[in-house]
């Protein structure tokens, strides 16, 4: 996967744009990111915000050792898949963006 493939994935996945990363939210405070998808050059890291307000960096991989699931479309090679609660949170920030456009609020 390439730069381009990930955000679209992420996208569609229910990450959000926010200050220019694919970012996922707090489930209270969704303008809030603690999980965003770094997408430097030949490179894409996943960086958790702490309590404390610093990023740090759980996982990275360059994108040609990044490829989707055949069944979920989660790509593989990034980490993704073993990060606790990742898909949980995931889900929910997806399930808050559908819920927002059924009902005409913003997500």
């Amino acid at each position: 996967m390439d730069k381009d493939e990930l955000t679209r994935w992420a996208l569609a996945s229910g990450w959000q744009m926010l200050a220019g990363h694919p970012s996922l939210t707090k489930p209270r405070s969704p303008k809030e990111a603690i999980v965003r998808l770094v997408l430097k050059a030949t490179v894409v890291h996943v960086e958790v915000k702490k309590p404390a307000g610093k990023w740090e960096k759980m996982t990275g991989a360059a994108y040609g050792d990044i490829q989707p699931d055949p069944d979920t479309g989660l790509p593989i090679g990034l980490g993704l898949d073993t990060i606790t609660g990742f898909t949980m949170l995931m889900q929910d920030n997806k399930d808050r963006q559908v819920f927002a456009r059924m009902t005409g609020g913003a997500p």
